[in-house]
């Protein structure tokens, strides 16, 4: 069975502005080919790290997604971003992963959705992926009880599924966000999307691949 593989992390701008690609993405090509998405790992401090630290770069990089991408970056996110020795964050990949890794058992066929409302819970509306309170506004939407996503949030099972996503992510040798691959056997993959791509660029690109694979059928 083939597969898309979308490798993404919740603090990564660039994957919030391709959130709404994947979606259609998803939307078009679902049927056909079920799109699984791994978290990357991409900020796992071995101490917690200030958002002071990226604040500066982020300040310049938001209006290049922006213009790129056409997606808005909320009024809280950017308060944290222009006031960073006011802040209290301290960005780490770990939460939002296990999140995702919960969803992906109870609800596998909303990773996609769930994935871009932690982006846009992060990015738009300013909240901190860190806190437990971040997701639960998100939980009723998902059917999820309060008292069971909490539980796993906090367990040693869901935390490894996360750190093998992580772990996934690596062995593709995936370094940057976001990166969509198509997998056609265990062993062969093809490179879809690299970095923001806009939704007619890879809606062609599967539909060339597809045809590829089809005529060498």
């Amino acid at each position: 069975m083939m597969n898309l593989i979308y490798c993404y992390d919740a603090y990564c701008g660039w994957c919030y502005g391709f959130s709404p690609v994947i979606k259609a993405i998803e939307a078009q090509f679902g049927a056909r080919l079920p799109v699984t998405v791994l978290s990357g790992g991409m900020i796992l401090p071995e101490t917690p790290q200030p958002i002071s630290l990226t604040a500066p770069y982020i300040q310049e990089a938001y209006k290049t997604v922006e213009e790129y991408t056409g997606i808005r970056f909320g009024e809280d996110y950017l308060w944290h971003i222009f006031n960073p020795e006011r802040s209290d964050w301290f960005p780490n990949s770990e939460k939002p992963a296990i999140a995702l890794s919960i969803i992906k058992e109870y609800q596998p066929a909303r990773a996609v959705s769930f994935a871009s409302d932690i982006q846009y819970a992060l990015h738009f509306e300013g909240r901190d992926l860190t806190d437990d309170e971040a997701y639960r506004h998100l939980l009723p939407q998902y059917d999820i009880e309060a008292e069971t996503f909490y539980r796993d949030l906090h367990s040693e099972t869901f935390r490894e599924r996360a750190y093998y996503d992580f772990a996934l992510v690596k062995q593709l040798q995936v370094s940057s966000f976001p990166q969509l691959l198509l997998q056609v056997s265990d062993t062969k993959f093809y490179l879809v999307a690299k970095g923001y791509t806009d939704l007619e660029t890879v809606s062609g690109r599967l539909n060339n691949i597809l045809s590829e694979l089809k005529a060498a059928n």
